[in-house]
């Protein structure tokens, strides 16, 4: 039985409502037409084609290229972000290839409600007096529509992949260009279509899911802004904004300095641009809120000089030359940065200092704690405090060949979730790597636990070993420790830092003596008993998924 309040009459509800709403707006305003006249006026038959086409083929990548047909909610990654100069492959896809479903959605709907705007900007029809549609190749609007536009977004992906400062995966780079491009004609217009993209992905949330049912858990989580691409969308903003000024200095049109500012403003810290951030040790990030306000400030002004200054007739030709390069500074800063970092190979050594791994076609996966990051650490800066000589801990992948070092897995969501699922591949293959993590809670004192790797249809490797842990409680003199060892666990019994003694753990039910300490094993407690005390002295650990 189907409820009210779930499944197909909720969504034929949604769409009913979504068109019953337009009736009544357009019997309300009786365009007469005035609608499909705005839109035909710079798109062919009304419609944002190029936009439509750039989103296709961004969910063709992800659907074919990178196996999201098979895999929805797990991609093939690792082998389409932009690596280095070195990797062709992923420079090409990195700006088009996502790490999931919720990061293609959020971009994808971002762009459908933003781009329309930057193409309707950018018109399928001449919109410079003199000019006619299908005089030539450049103004014939099926060219401009299914070519030129889309041209335009798989160049301005390849510049944020080219230019970004280190690996870059996913469309926002791109997005963010669409932004840049349309805030420099229609400001307020650009902060009104973004404020759309929650409604249209809720929308979207709705009709593939009418209802979800939550309830409180616990769960591994890094602070909301780690992980922002901000030089990446930076760099976006900027070769879109200066393609926007270009178009608005050719058709000679003029822009209010306070819109221009006021939107830019208000547009560019509701997207987080303001969030600097960088790595404090591991798994913990320092946020530089303050300096990120500035940093928009700073960029806000810059656009509205630029804006403002393309109308020679009203500052001048030096001002009109001034404030086109002060817009171009960084972009040149920018991209004299990225070439040096993203010349930068995997050392010989990417998988030095680790005891084992799973070899796939090129691929390395390993596990490793406090490592250096060879990806961060590729050009050494010290700057404020913070460095760029930075240690990471969890599952790793190396790929000499393609450049690729990439921590996939952080120790913390290891030791959170038990078990995790890597990706490795390239254009017309993928394969899984299971890892699974197995420890012990010493009471008061740490946990000790093997990490061990299974291929496709393999058994499963031993590829870590932690050290020791130690129970608080001690024991008439005596420490107990749980020792992870060739593959198994055992218990150590110490005294004044000299072992009394070595035993397998008991299995289940079982019961083990070392010196005159008994421990007994129930299900996943570990009881020592001495005497007349009983003392938990160890756990075996244990997940939430």
């Amino acid at each position: 039985m189907v409820s009210l309040l779930d499944g197909w009459p909720v969504q034929v509800g949604i769409l009913l409502g979504l068109s019953l709403s337009l009736l009544i707006v357009w019997g309300l305003d009786r365009p007469r037409g005035r609608w499909g006249i705005v839109l035909r006026k710079r798109f062919l038959f009304g419609v944002p084609w190029g936009t439509l086409v750039s989103v296709a083929g961004v969910f063709a990548v992800y659907l074919f290229v990178q196996g999201g047909w098979n895999h929805w909610r797990n991609p093939v990654t690792v082998a389409f972000a932009s690596w280095s100069y070195l990797y062709p492959v992923g420079m090409a896809l990195g700006s088009f290839s996502h790490a999931g479903p919720s990061h293609l959605l959020g971009n994808t709907t971002s762009v459908l409600v933003v781009a329309p705007l930057a193409e309707y900007y950018f018109s399928h029809y001449p919109t410079e007096r003199g000019e006619s549609s299908f005089s030539s190749w450049q103004t014939n609007p099926w060219f401009r529509a299914f070519v030129l536009f889309p041209l335009g977004v798989v160049v301005c992906g390849l510049g944020t992949s080219v230019f970004a400062w280190g690996p870059v995966i996913g469309f926002s780079g791109v997005l963010f260009a669409f932004i840049g491009f349309a805030l420099v004609r229609y400001p307020f217009g650009t902060i009104i279509a973004l404020s759309a993209q929650g409604v249209v992905q809720t929308v979207y949330l709705a009709l593939r899911e009418p209802q979800i049912t939550g309830q409180a858990s616990s769960s591994y989580s890094t602070p909301w802004w780690f992980g922002i691409a901000v030089q990446g969308h930076t760099l976006g903003f900027f070769l879109g904004a200066v393609a926007g000024l270009y178009l608005l200095r050719r058709r000679r049109v003029r822009v209010s300095a306070l819109r221009m500012w006021a939107g830019g403003f208000v547009l560019l810290m509701s997207l987080s641009l303001w969030a600097l951030w960088w790595y404090r040790g591991l798994e913990k990030y320092v946020l530089y809120r303050g300096l990120g306000v500035v940093f928009v400030l700073g960029l806000a002004i810059l656009l509205t000089v630029a804006v403002r200054t393309t109308d020679g007739e009203s500052f001048g030709p030096n001002a009109r030359r001034a404030g086109t390069v002060l817009f171009l500074i960084p972009l040149v800063i920018m991209a004299g940065v990225a070439i040096p970092v993203n010349l930068t190979a995997v050392d010989g050594d990417g998988t030095a200092g680790v005891d084992s791994g799973v070899s796939i076609r090129g691929y390395t996966v390993m596990y490793a704690e406090d490592v250096p990051n060879q990806k961060v650490s590729v050009v050494e800066v010290s700057l404020g405090g913070e460095t760029t000589q930075v240690n990471t801990s969890g599952v790793i992948v190396v790929n000499e060949d393609r450049e690729i070092w990439s921590r996939e897995v952080s120790k913390g969501r290891l030791a959170h979730a038990g078990r995790a699922t890597v990706r490795v591949g390239g254009l017309d293959w993928a394969e899984a790597v299971q890892v699974r993590r197995i420890g012990w809670n010493a009471n008061g004192g740490g946990t000790a636990y093997h990490v061990w790797l299974r291929p496709k249809s393999e058994s499963w490797r031993h590829a870590f070993a932690s050290g020791p842990a130690t129970a608080t409680p001690v024991l008439a003199g005596k420490n107990v420790s749980i020792v992870p060892r060739n593959g198994r666990f055992v218990l150590r019994l110490s005294e004044n830092n000299s072992t009394v003694g070595t035993a397998p753990l008991p299995d289940r039910n079982a019961t083990t003596t070392l010196g005159n300490v008994k421990f007994t094993r129930k299900g996943g407690k570990i009881t020592a008993v001495l005497n007349e005390t009983r003392v938990v002295v160890a756990r075996k650990e244990t997940f939430r998924n």
